[in-house]
């Protein structure tokens, strides 16, 4: 229907119809009252039939319906009384209101940022290779010496453990019994074996018991609960190097736990920092993944069959796959124990006495837990002497 026909004149005697259609009059189409009749109606002639194709010829007039009218004659109809043959209007599609700016092809992309270590590697080799020189020279030159480097080591790791405690969470736990009994502890175990060593460590839970009983007892379990596990912890565990020193080959057993533990480290860092992906543990350590954990666990076998064949008495390289693999397993778990602790703390580092490590701490939390792992295997390997 062309618009002509909509609301036109008619003759004399005729009133304006508009045909067949449920609408109903249209306001304002003709003039009311009785010149508008059924009958007469009826004796009009009938509109032609439109056809289906839009009056003005397909999609040219599709922006006629962008700028509908409003009013009576222009009454915008209900969808079910839309003809089929007419398209419902579709709305205008939604501009965001920030659009995101075009990339720039005559600007370069940005470099991708190269991956960062997280500390200090020059700091980092050059304190470790001192560290090594020392414990190495003191090693296979004096062995008391290396008891005295030992003892050292355990006196600063519970003075950082325990000032960790107390600035963090409260937790008095007392100094002066755990430094005298740890350093008691690490020359028994050297001197007088295991036995030794679990005298000792009854003797220094004892003390700090008796030494939390001068302060007022307020939180007095908890602060000896620590004590005694800082005693377990860090000294105890520090016997097993020194009772390793006991045998023939004492020297050459030491060396190959620091080994295996500083190959299981750097493989598990070098491979995780390079493939890594997957985490291990992202709750505890979220920079540990599974791929480092399997360059630990293949670092750590290759140089113990390395050191059992050629560094220990009697010893085979069978042997040194499966203490490579318990090594990667405890100084991962005792890594990611000390990490617990440093989390519940809400703690970056134990100290910072070593650049690029943090402190004394930092560098036992796995070397610590891996020590009655190798001596235990090595005794059920090659025996004690």
């Amino acid at each position: 229907m062309n618009d002509s026909s909509w609301g036109a004149p008619t003759g004399a005697g005729q009133a304006g119809y508009w045909g067949p259609d449920d609408r109903g009059p249209v306001q304002g189409a003709g003039p009311a009252g009785p010149a508008y009749d059924a009958p007469q109606a009826q004796q009009t002639r009938p509109m032609p039939i439109v056809p289906d194709e839009p009056a003005y010829g397909g999609d040219q007039d599709d922006d006629r319906g962008a700028a509908r009218l409003s009013g009576p004659l222009f009454r915008e109809e209900p969808p079910q009384a839309r003809p089929h043959h007419m398209p419902q209007a579709q709305p205008f599609p939604a501009v965001p209101q920030n659009p995101e700016p075009m990339p720039d092809a005559s600007q370069p992309a940005p470099p991708p940022q190269k991956k960062s270590a997280g500390r200090d590697l020059s700091a980092a080799i050059g304190v470790g290779v001192g560290l090594g020189v020392v414990i190495v020279a003191s090693l296979f030159v004096v062995k008391a010496v290396f008891v005295g480097v030992v003892a050292v080591a355990v006196v600063v790791g519970l003075w950082e453990l325990t000032k960790r405690l107390e600035e963090r969470k409260g937790i008095r736990a007392p100094l002066v019994p755990l430094a005298v009994g740890g350093a008691a502890m690490v020359v028994a175990g050297y001197v007088r074996g295991a036995e030794g060593a679990w005298v000792a460590m009854a003797l220094t839970a004892l003390a700090v018991l008796v030494w939390r009983m001068t302060e007022p007892p307020e939180d007095y379990l908890r602060d000896v609960t620590a004590g005694v596990f800082a005693a377990f912890y860090v000294p105890f565990l520090a016997t097993f190097v020194t009772m390793m020193l006991t045998a023939d080959d004492g020297a050459w057993r030491v060396l190959t736990f620091l080994l295996l533990t500083v190959v299981s480290d750097t493989g598990a860092y070098a491979v995780g920092w390079r493939f890594g992906r997957t985490k291990l543990a992202p709750r505890i350590s979220p920079g540990k993944t599974r791929e480092g954990l399997l360059g630990a666990v293949s670092f750590a076998m290759v140089a113990g069959a390395l050191c059992m064949q050629f560094l220990i008495d009697d010893g085979h390289w069978w042997q040194g796959l499966l203490l490579g693999l318990a090594v990667a397993a405890s100084a991962t778990l005792g890594d990611l124990g000390e990490s617990m602790i440093k989390r519940d703390l809400g703690i970056k580092d134990m100290g910072t006495l070593l650049p690029g490590h943090g402190g004394i701490m930092d560098r036992l939390d796995s070397l610590l837990p891996t020590a009655p792992v190798v001596w235990l295997l090595l005794v059920l390997f090659v025996g004690s002497g």
